[in-house]
């Protein structure tokens, strides 16, 4: 609607000026003006040019502040078309950003499927691992009550092990002892062909436990005790002689140290031992004092020592040898612990009987005690009974020990 108004502005402006142009032409025609020297009708003609360059520009102004379009279109034209074609460009260039947008888009949909189907495909291989993993879940848990079982028997083997490396240590300990003894046999025999041995080299000739109530009476024990030894080398070197003089020879430091061992606190066990072999007839016995404090060996009903029969052991030789490697080890553990007895007392014809029911049992691991009969001490003779600890079945009759 603006656009017709405007037209029809111009066509009336430029009616409106054409008229008043003619008109003023015809006036300066008629008036017969002049300007500039020019005639009457060159003037004329100026003044009707002039007349049609104002209708020009003032329909030129007129559009022009009447219309912002034509003000942009005639002014800015360049700069329109310059962002014309920037922004065709841009959007060419968006446009091809777009297709790009569209096939990242699309090759976006494409991987998000291909995911979504190994997605599906890794679930399915999870369920599936599962399903595999349960049956090997519960065979670790076998294996693992397997292992379990496996290292308590190798701990139970090891326990046994080293029970038999004691009970072979008190073995070796006895071999030990054997050689001693078979050492003083060489000996005595020696002695033997030069007459009657009466006394052995490290024979005991008086044991006594003692306590002294008061220190001053050391010396008065000790007399006693040599009194004894006296006597007893006396009837075993000269037996039958009246025992009138002193046959016992100890030294007096030895003497002097045994009477500061006995002046301490506590309950003292004085062994007197010969100090070579003496034979018959002779008239002097060297001795030795030996002081230990008294202690207590064994407690009624304690294991003094273990063994184990296996199930295959079951020979009267293999029996008999558990059974005295049961009584050495026993031996050595009351030695170890300080007491001088030089042997242990036992029911031999239990023994017998126990060993007679191990070699007729059928099956069965049997593991076999030493137990203490009694409360002992350092001077004491240590009892001892075997017990079977596990039980075991019986077979029909067969060796014996």
């Amino acid at each position: 609607m603006t656009g017709w108004l405007l037209l029809l502005s111009l066509l009336v402006l430029g009616g409106v000026l054409s008229t008043l142009g003619d008109r003023l032409g015809s006036k300066v025609g008629k008036a017969r003006l002049s300007l500039f020297g020019l005639r009457p009708r060159q003037t004329a003609v100026v003044i009707t040019v002039l007349t049609g360059s104002l209708i020009s520009v003032l329909s030129l102004g007129l559009m022009l502040l009447v219309s912002r379009q034509l003000r942009v279109g005639l002014f800015e034209l360049n700069d329109l078309q310059a962002r014309l074609r920037s922004s065709r460009a841009d959007l060419k260039s968006s446009r091809s950003a777009q297709r790009q947008s569209r096939r990242q888009l699309e090759t976006a949909r494409k991987d998000e499927i291909e995911v979504r189907r190994r997605l599906e495909e890794a679930r399915k291989q999870a369920t599936e691992l599962r399903d595999t993993l349960k049956p090997l879940q519960e065979q670790t848990r076998r294996l693992e009550a397997e292992r379990q079982r496996l290292s308590q028997d190798v701990r139970q083997r090891d326990d046994e092990i080293r029970r038999t490396d004691r009970e072979l240590a008190a073995v070796r300990d006895r071999i030990r002892s054997g050689e001693a003894e078979l050492k003083q046999l060489e000996d005595n025999l020696l002695a033997l062909r030069r007459g009657n041995v009466a006394i052995s080299s490290g024979q005991p000739l008086a044991t006594v436990t003692l306590r002294l109530e008061r220190p001053d009476q050391a010396r008065q024990v000790i007399d006693q005790v040599l009194r004894e030894a006296n006597l007893q080398a006396y009837q075993q070197v000269l037996p039958g002689q009246t025992p009138d003089k002193q046959i016992l020879l100890v030294p007096r430091q030895d003497i002097k140290r045994l009477e500061d061992a006995i002046r301490k606190p506590g309950t003292w066990v004085v062994l007197l031992r010969s100090a070579a072999n003496v034979l018959q007839g002779e008239t002097v016995v060297y001795a030795f004092p030996e002081v230990r404090p008294n202690l207590t060996i064994t407690r009624d009903g304690e294991v003094l020592a273990a063994t184990a029969l296996a199930s295959t052991e079951t020979s009267a030789e293999e029996v008999r040898n558990r059974l005295n490697l049961l009584l050495a080890s026993t031996l050595a553990e009351i030695q170890r612990r300080g007491s001088i007895s030089k042997g242990l007392q036992f029911d031999s014809q239990a023994l017998n009987a126990l060993g007679q029911t191990l070699i007729e049992r059928s099956t069965g691991r049997v593991e076999l005690e030493a137990v203490a009969l009694g409360d002992t001490e350092t001077a004491d003779p240590v009892a001892i009974e075997l017990r079977v600890q596990r039980s075991f079945q019986s077979a029909p009759a067969g060796d014996s020990l």
